[in-house]
């Protein structure tokens, strides 16, 4: 009984909805305005050029870094 009024009134203020008058979509004026396109193409003649740096040794703080492990990353035996 309860999911047959809620129907009926879901139904009922839908409508309701749906009957009301709208109001209509406002026209707005539009202005134009010319632009003029100056492109100026510059070349790079410097270019920047970064290394990055591939250390070597097992003890470099990089690699430690990067390789760290957790006390959750370790299984658990049941």
């Amino acid at each position: 009984m309860k999911t047959v009024l809620t129907i009926i009134a879901i139904v009922f203020f839908g409508t309701l909805a749906m009957a009301q008058n709208v109001s209509k979509e406002v026209k707005v004026e539009t202005t134009t305005a010319s632009v003029a396109l100056d492109v100026e193409i510059k070349k790079a003649t410097k270019k920047d050029t970064k290394v990055a740096r591939l250390y070597m040794f097992k003890n470099s703080r990089v690699k430690k870094a990067l390789a760290f492990r957790t006390k959750r990353n370790k299984s658990k035996l049941a």
